[in-house]
């Protein structure tokens, strides 16, 4: 079975955790001594049913505040597929852990409560799984049993977020109506829409196709660790263990290390104790190669056909994470990708996003918490990058500040520039 990840998004209240709640619940996913415990936590809370929100909202000042605050994962199985979920917050100071939910994730679901429609929230968090590489969304139209089950409601909503999705350009949008409290159109068909004809949401989930563009790009494997035994029977072993980025890696493949530049063969691709003939996108390993070089962490061997760009300068999309700073144009930070850090500088604010009419408001002043724009970043030492449309690993970065050591960013790269001035220059 292939393994599906997708995110819940939306604004306060739309109920996420509850429909991941009722998911997770009518799919009999739930243990007894979970379900027990979620008795007695509904009960504390003078509650007469089961809060299934609670599955999700695990931390106490969640529990106690009614909110989802951190991103919670849940994992669960059904006959025809594996589904990871995060499920996000909806609270615009939380909007960073949603970017941390959607990182990973191959489609989003977004709620809306049907009384109130689409929100500036909706809009917000719409434009973020956008801007993170999601091409797929996917319209849950909650509270339908508050909005009388009203088929020319969930057709307004509709189009009015289908307009929003081409905006956004985003290919492939579909909406389905539910009530989560009850479990209408979740897992089971509802006997309250009759005028609706299309698949429950679990349906849906189980037969959604998603693409993988890093599965048919060429092999990118960052080096996290050099695998070095010290016993008498593997005294000759090294190998380089990782996940694969992008592409795929096969024995005798003909790849380049980076930065080294030096040309080479793999040898053997290992997995615990077996060896495999080759491994794709996706897939823990440890690649062993033909030569013995000087390869350590923060090293990539590549496709010596297709390598990646050196890049020095790069335009990006950012989403600002401090709550503490704005940021500025000539900002010094570290910029973490993949198994690399290095320093750069935020060379230039080029616009900014307006989540309410998606305009892009040129040269910005700064960017303050949960802004998202486009930025040009000045590297002191070069990365090797992809666009993130082609990959997400290698098209992907965080920022960290060099005072605090707090991650202040998250970034998709988009395209690498070529040189203006010496690299020096950027940073005196």
């Amino acid at each position: 079975m292939d393994l599906l990840r997708f995110v819940t998004a939306g604004s306060v209240d739309d109920g996420k955790s509850t429909l991941i709640g009722r998911l997770l619940y009518d799919s009999k996913q739930v243990f007894e001594d979970t379900l027990a415990s979620l008795e007695r936590a509904s009960t504390a809370q003078g509650l007469d049913d089961v809060n299934l929100a609670l599955l999700t909202d695990g931390l106490r000042a969640e529990r106690e505040q009614g909110i989802t605050i951190d991103v919670a994962y849940r994992y669960f199985t059904t006959p025809r597929r594996k589904f990871i979920i995060a499920d996000s917050p909806g609270h615009v100071q939380y909007t960073r852990n949603m970017v941390t939910g959607a990182s990973t994730a191959q489609l989003a679901l977004i709620l809306v409560d049907a009384r109130a429609g689409v929100v500036e929230q909706t809009r917000r968090h719409s434009a973020l799984t956008a801007l993170l590489g999601i091409r797929h969304l996917v319209l849950c139209v909650n509270k339908m049993d508050l909005a009388g089950w009203s088929g020319e409601r969930f057709r307004e909503i509709e189009a009015e977020y289908r307009r929003v999705a081409c905006r956004l350009g985003v290919p492939r949008v579909t909406v389905l109506p539910m009530a989560a409290v009850s479990g209408d159109n979740v897992v089971e068909p509802s006997a309250h829409m009759p005028w609706y004809e299309g698949p429950t949401l679990l349906e849906f989930l189980e037969t959604a196709d998603v693409p993988d563009p890093a599965r048919h790009a060429a092999l990118r494997f960052p080096v996290q660790h050099v695998i070095r035994p010290n016993n008498d029977r593997f005294h000759d072993y090294r190998g380089y263990a990782g996940t694969i980025a992008a592409g795929s890696a096969r024995v005798g493949d003909d790849v380049t290390v980076l930065p080294l530049g030096a040309r080479t063969r793999i040898a053997a691709i290992d997995r615990h104790e077996e060896t495999l003939p080759a491994a794709a996108s996706g897939e823990a390993v440890t690649i062993r190669l033909a030569d013995e070089l000087d390869v350590g962490r923060g090293h990539m061997i590549v496709s010596t056909a297709q390598p990646p760009a050196s890049a020095s300068r790069f335009t990006a999309d950012l989403c600002w994470m401090s709550g503490t700073s704005p940021l500025r144009a000539r900002q010094q930070c570290w910029i973490k990708h993949t198994s690399r850090r290095v320093r750069c500088v935020v060379e230039s604010l080029d616009d900014r996003l307006d989540v309410s009419t998606f305009d892009r408001v040129p040269e910005p002043e700064l960017f303050a918490l949960n802004d998202i724009g486009r930025v040009t970043l000045r590297l002191l030492e070069p990365l090797f990058v992809d666009p993130y449309e082609v990959s997400r690993d290698t098209g992907s970065f965080i920022l960290v500040d060099p005072a605090t050591r707090h991650t202040v960013a998250a970034g998709m790269v988009r395209e690498v520039v070529t040189e203006a001035a010496p690299i020096a220059a950027a940073f005196q």
